[in-house]
């Protein structure tokens, strides 16, 4: 069984507390339709378990099959810079047909980044830091996305939200 290589930390995107009963950890493509599929079935098992969940999202764009997901991922990055990495993370999944620069330049002005950042995102200024979970990735044994880690172990199991809510209260 694979193992997560990097622990979560200060340099993660979190939604809960890293010391939590449960940690999972997703390896994410935001143009990715299994990441997607999943997506509504992560937020529901992040409701159902509360307090009790620490989620870390971590970037994981696979640029051959998916040529806006890098760039997604960058102006997620962008938003981070604002608080806002978890409304643009909702954005980008809620709208994976539309990730086209212009798409994400118009998600951006709507969460309310200013031009500069806007600018360094099309430059990108952010890649390093999508380059950085990727690599993390890499050497956790992902090779495709969803990848999923609970606990600090590679999750294959069912993605639906019962079979994993019911695994953790199990």
């Amino acid at each position: 069984m694979s193992r997560l290589m990097t622990a979560p930390g200060p340099h993660d995107h979190v939604k809960g507390s890293i010391g939590a009963d449960w940690v999972l950890v997703e390896y994410g493509d935001f143009e990715c339709p299994y990441c997607g599929a999943a997506y509504p079935q992560l937020k529901a098992v992040q409701r159902a378990m509360g307090d009790a969940l620490c989620f870390v999202f971590r970037h994981f764009p696979l640029r051959q099959a998916h040529p806006h997901a890098e760039r997604a991922a960058e102006f997620a990055e962008a938003a981070a810079t604002i608080g806002k990495f978890w409304e643009m993370h909702d954005v980008l999944f809620e709208n994976q047909e539309a990730l086209t620069d212009r798409d994400l330049v118009a998600y951006s002005r709507e969460l309310g980044l200013d031009a500069k950042t806007i600018e360094l995102a099309l430059s990108g200024h952010f890649a390093s830091r999508v380059q950085r979970d990727f690599i993390s990735g890499v050497r956790s044994g992902v090779n495709g996305t969803p990848g999923l880690f609970l606990n600090g172990d590679r999750y294959d199991g069912p993605r639906d939200a019962s079979s994993m809510i019911e695994l953790m209260r199990g």
